[in-house]
């Protein structure tokens, strides 16, 4: 779909678009979601405090989604593939800032070295580096240095035709919400609505020490689906306030 397909289609947004220019595109193909549901005290720790935990039913969510990341280029250039295109693992989890509801990353691992140095000085988002191959139906990431292992084999069933409750609350996301030490940086997207499937999960190994107690047992809820065209805009700040001890 062309991009300008994409910016026309804006029934399914919860708010307007950004009025400025769009400054990135990028494709989230391939994409396996899988869902926790945790206790908001136990999640709370993890999350900046400028940050309002977003609830589903009285309970906060954290989502492994491991996918491929291509094509990421700014707007007047062209992908690179050794830069453009690499695997991606982004721990992430559902927050509200500024009216607006949106996901905040506990931890986003790229396949390429590379890929995460760039990504990293661009977007100030906290990329870093892990060790992942895939094949059809398989998902493999291993990081020593954090102790971190995903390993995931599966089965794609029927799509969802009419996304409700959980299976829409978790996927239609327009916001990416992160801290720096100075500021909280916001992040505006847009895409058509995620196509998603049902799937079976025949391995699942989850270890990331860090998150034991939120990525607990198997995964509450799994997803899949075959990506979206995404558009992106420039990160905006807001200082973050000072907070002393007493």
């Amino acid at each position: 779909m062309k991009i300008k397909e994409i910016l026309q289609i804006t029934n399914h947004r919860p708010w307007k678009m950004p009025a400025e220019e769009w400054k990135y595109y990028q494709e989230w193909n391939d994409a396996v979601f899988l869902h926790w549901q945790v206790e908001p005290a136990e999640l709370r720790e993890f999350v900046p405090p400028e940050l309002e935990i977003d609830l589903y039913d009285d309970k906060a969510w954290v989502s492994v989604v491991a996918f491929t990341m291509q094509k990421i280029r700014p707007r007047n250039l062209p992908p690179f593939p050794p830069v453009s295109d690499f695997h991606e693992i982004n721990i992430r989890t559902y927050v509200k800032n500024n009216n607006k509801t949106g996901v905040y990353f506990l931890s986003i691992e790229g396949g390429t070295g590379i890929s995460c140095r760039v990504a990293r000085t661009l977007s100030e988002l906290p990329y870093r580096y892990s060790r992942m191959k895939r094949q059809e139906c398989y998902y493999n990431s291993v990081n020593h240095k954090f102790g971190d292992r995903l390993e995931i084999l599966y089965n794609i069933g029927g799509e969802i035709s009419h996304k409700t409750g959980p299976d829409h609350w978790l996927t239609e996301r327009y916001a990416l919400f992160q801290e720096t030490p100075t500021a909280i940086n916001e992040f505006e997207i847009h895409h058509i609505p995620w196509p998603v499937y049902t799937i079976e999960l025949t391995k699942t190994e989850v270890h990331y020490p860090r998150f034991s107690k939120l990525l607990k047992d198997a995964p509450h809820l799994a997803h899949y689906s075959p990506g979206v065209q995404v558009i992106a805009w420039d990160k905006i700040k807001t200082r973050r306030i000072a907070r002393t001890g007493i």
